[in-house]
């Protein structure tokens, strides 16, 4: 249910963001699933790497952290296109909240 979640809220945020684009919901799917395993396997990595910019930002670094997963996960998904860091970065902010929210409502 987590991953059906996650990719409604690509599939929303990808319309309330410019530079972000979702071919249809079956790429949000797919986006959701390669991030679910990225951030179980890559995000730990790049957390214990760089603790010491993160508690020198107070944890906001993990943001940045946050925006290069989704990055990455473009890259891997044909049919989820971000165009821009600064897109990666408010997008990763959005499905957070959207997830919250549908999480809630689900």
């Amino acid at each position: 249910m987590e991953i059906l979640i996650s990719a409604f809220a690509i599939f929303l945020a990808s319309f309330m963001i410019d530079g972000i684009e979702v071919k249809n919901f079956w790429h949000a799917l797919l986006a959701a699933v390669v991030l679910a395993v990225a951030n179980f396997l890559i995000t730990p990595l790049l957390n214990l790497i760089f603790l010491p910019v993160n508690i020198l930002t107070l944890g906001l670094f993990s943001l940045v952290i946050n925006a290069l997963i989704l990055m990455l996960v473009s890259r891997l998904v044909s049919g989820l296109t971000i165009r821009s860091f600064g897109a990666a970065f408010f997008f990763g902010i959005l499905i957070s909240i959207l997830n919250l929210v549908l999480s809630w409502i689900f």
